[in-house]
C-alpha cells in the first residue's frame, strides 16, 4: 500500500498526520481509541483504494499526530477533522468511523452537517448502558498494563516516545471515564444516509446499535457474526477473517455507491 500523498497539516495548534490513497469520491477513515488509521483500516484500504479517495487521519495523541495536554473530547476531534479537511481543500466527504471513531464521526455530522455526504458508524455507542455489562466499571479501574499489547506495539513502532504512549492511554481512559450519555438529538440531527455496523459479540449490545438505527432517519443496519472490529480488521491475535472483511467492505461499497 503506497499512499498518493502523506504528511502533516497544522490544525488547531498541533501537527496532524494524514495519508491519502486512490482517487474518486472522498471517504474519510477515523480510527478508534488507542489506535491509528493503518491499524484499524489496513484491510479496508487494500480493498477500496482503487474505488474511492481514502483519507486516513491520526487523531490527537494517536499514531503520528502530535499530542495535546488537554482532555480528549469527541467534539475536539470533530473540530480537528473539519479543519484538516479544509486544509486539504475537501469540502464534502463520506466518513467511516470505528469504535470511538464512530462517536467522532457522529459529532462531525452533528457539528458540520454540510461537510458530510454519507456516514458509516462501526461498533460505536451513545449511551453508557449500551455497552456490555461491566464495561464502564472496568474503565474506572483501568491500568496501563490493561492496554492491549498490539496497540502499545503499534504506537511505539510509529512513535518511540514511551511518555507519549502513557499520555495516549491516560487521555483515552479519562475520556471514557468521564463520558456522559448523549442526548438523542445528536442522532436525530443526522440527516445523511447512515450505515450502522456492529458485531453480535461486540463491546456494545446489539440492541443498542438497533436503538441508534431507530433514531437516525435514513439509516441501514448490519449486525455481523463478529467481535469488536473483526469484521473489518485483524483481531488482537493477528487473525484475519478475509471472507467476513470482504463481505463488510462489499456492503460498504454498495452503500456508498447508492
Amino acid at each position: 500500500m503506497n499512499p498518493l500523498e502523506k504528511g502533516y497539516k497544522k490544525v488547531n495548534g498541533i501537527q496532524m498526520y494524514y495519508e491519502i490513497y486512490g482517487s474518486g469520491r472522498p471517504l474519510v477513515l477515523i480510527h478508534g481509541g488507542g489506535s491509528s488509521m493503518l491499524f484499524d483500516f489496513k484491510e479496508a484500504i487494500e480493498r477500496l483504494q482503487d474505488k474511492f479517495q481514502l483519507i486516513g487521519i491520526d487523531l490527537q495523541n494517536h499514531g503520528m499526530t502530535e499530542h495535546r495536554d488537554i482532555p480528549e473530547t469527541f467534539e475536539q476531534d470533530a473540530h480537528d477533522i473539519a479543519a484538516l479537511l479544509k486544509e486539504l481543500e475537501i469540502d464534502k466527504a463520506s466518513f467511516w468511523g470505528f469504535s470511538n471513531g464512530g462517536n467522532t464521526v457522529m459529532q462531525v455530522a452533528h457539528l458540520y452537517p454540510a461537510k458530510v455526504e454519507k456516514l458509516i458508524i462501526a461498533s460505536s455507542f451513545y449511551k453508557k448502558n449500551g455497552m456490555i455489562d461491566g464495561f464502564f466499571e472496568s474503565m474506572q479501574n483501568a491500568t496501563f498494563e490493561s492496554m492491549p499489547e498490539p496497540l502499545k506495539i503499534n504506537f511505539l513502532n510509529q512513535n518511540p516516545d514511551f511518555s507519549k504512549l502513557e499520555n495516549l492511554f491516560d487521555k483515552d481512559c479519562k475520556r471514557m471515564q468521564n463520558f456522559e450519555d448523549w442526548d438523542n438529538t445528536i442522532l436525530t440531527s443526522i440527516e445523511v444516509p447512515t450505515l450502522l455496523i456492529s458485531g453480535d459479540k461486540d463491546v456494545m449490545k446489539p440492541e443498542h446499535t438497533v436503538e441508534m438505527w431507530c433514531l437516525i432517519s435514513d439509516a441501514q443496519l448490519m449486525i455481523l457474526p463478529a467481535t469488536h472490529g473483526s469484521y473489518m480488521m485483524a483481531d488482537f491475535e493477528g487473525n484475519v477473517d478475509s471472507n467476513l472483511i470482504d463481505l463488510t467492505v462489499s456492503e460498504i461499497e454498495k452503500f456508498l455507491n447508492k
